[in-house]
């Protein structure tokens, strides 16, 4: 065996595998099947999107020696499925991605895989651009996503500004009796920004610290236990940035309530702006190229939360990439990147059953697996309690401003409220007409 073989021999041992096939294979595959069902999809005429055409399933035989329609490849023969295509057209239409963009991301530049720190297993690429992530799915999940696609353009069309994930393509890859299946979604978490903090969070408290494995990584994926520990104070924000992003979240919720649909995270990023070191905000990615600049729209953080989801043509090109402007309770400023993922599990029997059985050995409420609504409103207050808080000194500010002749009793107020003091002292305040009761209209409980 020559050098070149042994070193080749050694790389395919070591490369990762999914259902026996080389990621490098699996890449491969990926990027010629999509160049090949895109660009075959761009002679067929725009039109509306009906009923029928969430059903469709579209098929190319691709093999090693390439045929009339297909190239060459040194991949094993393959066949090549495309789930829905005139629909996830209308997707990336409503998104503002271009045929030939979608193209160049997906195929022209080499895919970086990731980590997956989920339990899944899944596999993980990036394009080179930063704009889509390639996520391997099982077979329920496809099935699922492929139920959900008529709901999931009802509420696109309706609101297109969602933290919910946005998924561009579904397709299969069949070669020797293996299905591996592939959905194209929107990336959150953006390389050219260093995430100092990563968040995976529920809303529950049963396993939800991040393993001795994780903790040792680079850059590891915490939960929800590890979130209470490290920002006790959680992530503070201006009152108009707060109630956007519960608005939405509440939103999103209600959707994902409606399809019965729970078990999913909201992956949370922080980028801390004042520990910058060397430019790790807006500096190259892990390819040593910056990306030029996120063209998708309403795919970026900040985009996602804000205005009335009316179509525009906007193209986030500063060195936040999106980011949510916040602060930590010590006044450092921060930059949040965040979306709602893992969103392809429903409360059928096999999560009921995980439920029940968890529920008679843990407490059933802490548990992440839980019925819809129940599940949809323990995320929610997390969120709301836990994670993200208004601003307490905007709206000290805006109190003094609204009611200047109690100014010195709002000022003991925040202090009460600071040292925990105001629902000792709120029974005897009740016998006295103060202006505190006039001005705050204080409520019956605190």
């Amino acid at each position: 065996m020559s050098s070149i073989e042994t070193w080749s021999f050694i790389f395919y041992s070591l490369e990762k595998t999914y259902k026996k096939t080389t990621s490098s294979a699996l890449k491969g595959a990926i990027q010629l099947g999509i160049g090949y069902t895109v660009g075959n999809l761009t002679s067929k005429p725009d039109r509306d999107v009906l009923m029928q055409d969430f059903y469709v399933v579209e098929s190319v035989f691709l093999p090693s020696e390439g045929s009339n329609l297909t190239p060459a490849h040194h991949y094993p023969d393959f066949r090549f499925k495309t789930y829905a295509p005139l629909a996830f057209r209308y997707f990336r239409d409503l998104f503002g991605i271009k045929p030939d963009d979608y193209l160049y991301s997906l195929v022209n530049e080499p895919l970086i895989e990731l980590t997956n720190p989920g339990a899944s297993g899944s596999l993980f690429y990036l394009t080179s651009d930063d704009e889509f992530i390639i996520k391997t799915v099982q077979h329920k999940e496809a099935k699922f996503l492929q139920r959900l696609l008529p709901g999931y353009y009802m509420n696109l069309n309706q609101n297109p500004r969602t933290l919910l994930p946005k998924f561009y393509g579904l397709y299969c890859i069949q070669s020797g009796g293996i299905n591996i299946r592939l959905v194209v979604m929107n990336n959150v978490l953006p390389r050219s920004v260093k995430m100092h903090y990563k968040y995976d969070l529920k809303g529950s408290t049963y396993k939800r610290r991040a393993s001795r494995k994780e903790r040792e990584k680079s850059c590891p994926t915490y939960k929800d236990l590890d979130f209470q520990d490290m920002h006790e104070e959680g992530l503070h924000f201006d009152t108009e940035t707060f109630n956007n992003i519960m608005k939405t979240l509440q939103r999103d919720c209600r959707v994902l309530e409606s399809f019965k649909i729970m078990d999913y995270s909201l992956l949370l990023g922080v980028h801390v702006l004042d520990h910058r070191e060397g430019g790790e905000l807006g500096q190259a990615g892990g390819d040593g190229r910056r990306p030029v600049g996120q063209r998708v729209l309403y795919s970026t953080a900040m985009e996602s939360i804000q205005g009335d989801g009316k179509a525009a043509e906007a193209v986030t090109t500063d060195d936040t990439m999106g980011g949510i402007p916040a602060k930590t309770h010590k006044d450092e400023k921060l930059l949040i990147y965040l979306g709602i993922i893992d969103i392809l599990q429903s409360y059928r029997f096999i999560k009921k059953l995980e439920h029940s059985w968890k529920a008679l050995v843990y407490d059933g409420d802490s548990v992440s697996v839980h019925r819809p609504g129940f599940y949809a409103s323990r995320f929610l207050k997390f969120l709301s309690t836990r994670v993200f808080r208004k601003n307490q000194r905007e709206s000290r500010v805006c109190l003094e401003s609204s009611f200047p002749h109690v100014s010195p009793v709002i000022s003991l107020f925040w202090l009460l409220k600071s040292l925990n003091l105001l629902k000792l002292l709120f029974p005897v305040l009740q016998h006295f007409d103060s202006p505190l009761q006039r001005g705050l209209a204080l409520p019956s409980t605190l």
